[in-house]
């Protein structure tokens, strides 16, 4: 992988120097083939600075456009802080940064606090990135390790407090596991991440509680900041276990469970394994917003289950006019056919077909 150390780079950006530049529908997001689209927003004229937060799950990726895209075109700031998906909506709406990266779509009372902050249009969601979650874990001797829905939820409801247990057993009949016990982490901060795998477990593991950014009390575990934060502390810890995005697991060595979709079929995760299941998602926003439905159940073959996509949240009008200069022109290239295919090589699964066109119409359209 290409992406060592990029991480690093992420995690202390005060100023990244970038050069910058609908319809209802609820059929698959996937479901046709979208017209090649060179890289875009190659404007040497554009000048200024932005900022933005939030997601840490896109902060890899911010990284590698950030490096390509000010290769040819300089002149330009971009103050990305990774603050995670909950304090980059919140500066959204707060009108301290033109976009916001999170991990879930904006939802409960925040879409009309968002729009307000747009004032002469609304915010939108436009997914951008594609972060496949891995189930880490840090058990010496245990390789190929695999755990069914059923087995992550009683693990992170503290219910499977050793490696040994019969449910763990059950999942890996040939497997020699030690007696360690368990130590489960999750995000402390507010996160994307936990949102959806907290969806995943509610979808397919009959977990007690609601899907939501902020890590349940009453599961209890320990807790652990950021994605880098997270892949730490599994590294460090025998016998731990939690979930990150592909790129971290990648970039910190960590091994990864396979896990079981809704055929009952253990699948391996690879950017392809999880392209499958955004692939069935459907668009449940309107216009040029494009919040995504994903199924957390889906009996795709070889589609791994546990995915999130990040979305781009900003002002479709609204925003200053510089603002709008440089957020259109840096979100032209992210969506080109350069700035996804850079993904793959990080860990995360490029946007195809209709949903490719969508973001790019969604794009467009902001002025």
């Amino acid at each position: 992988m290409k992406y060592a150390g990029r991480l690093a780079a992420v995690a202390v950006v005060g100023a990244l120097s970038l050069a910058a530049c609908g319809t209802d529908n609820n059929a698959p997001a996937g479901s046709t083939t979208s017209a090649s689209a060179p890289a875009a927003g190659n404007d040497n004229g554009l000048s200024g600075t932005i900022n933005a937060a939030g997601s840490s799950a896109q902060a890899n990726a911010i990284t590698e456009w950030t490096k390509n895209f000010t290769a040819t075109n300089p002149g330009v700031t971009l103050n990305y802080q990774p603050s995670g998906s909950g304090a980059g909506v919140q500066a959204f709406i707060q009108g301290t940064v033109a976009f916001a990266g999170s991990d879930s779509a904006l939802k409960d009372d925040q879409p009309a606090q968002a729009d307000a902050r747009c004032k002469t249009g609304k915010a939108i969601n436009i997914p951008m990135v594609t972060g496949p979650i891995a189930v880490v874990y840090n058990v010496p001797g245990v390789e190929g390790l695999q755990l069914s829905p059923k087995t992550l939820g009683g693990i992170f409801d503290s219910k499977i407090t050793k490696w040994d247990d019969a449910a763990i057993k059950a999942d890996n009949p040939s497997a020699k596991l030690p007696s360690t016990p368990i130590q489960a982490f999750h995000r402390s901060d507010e996160s994307g991440t936990s949102d959806n795998f907290t969806k995943f477990l509610k979808a397919t593991a009959g977990w007690a509680y609601e899907p939501a950014k902020a890590w349940p009390a009453e599961a209890k575990g320990q807790g652990a900041k950021g994605s880098d934060g997270i892949a730490s502390s599994v590294k460090d810890t025998e016998g731990a276990i939690s979930y990150v995005e592909l790129s971290y697991a990648e970039n910190s060595s960590l091994q990864k469970a396979k896990v079981s979709n809704g055929a009952n079929e253990f699948v391996e995760l690879t950017p392809e394994s999880a392209a499958k299941t955004i692939e069935t998602a459907t668009i449940k926003g309107t216009g040029n917003d494009l919040a995504l439905s994903i199924d957390y159940a889906t009996k795709t073959p070889g589609a791994y289950p546990i995915v999130l996509v990040t979305y781009e949240i900003t002002c479709e009008k609204g925003l200053s006019a510089e603002e709008t200069k440089l957020v259109k022109g840096f979100l032209t290239y992210t969506a080109s056919d350069e700035g996804q295919a850079a993904l793959k090589e990080l860990g995360y699964a490029p946007l195809a077909g209709d949903l490719l066109t969508k973001v790019r119409t969604a794009v467009e359209a902001i002025s």
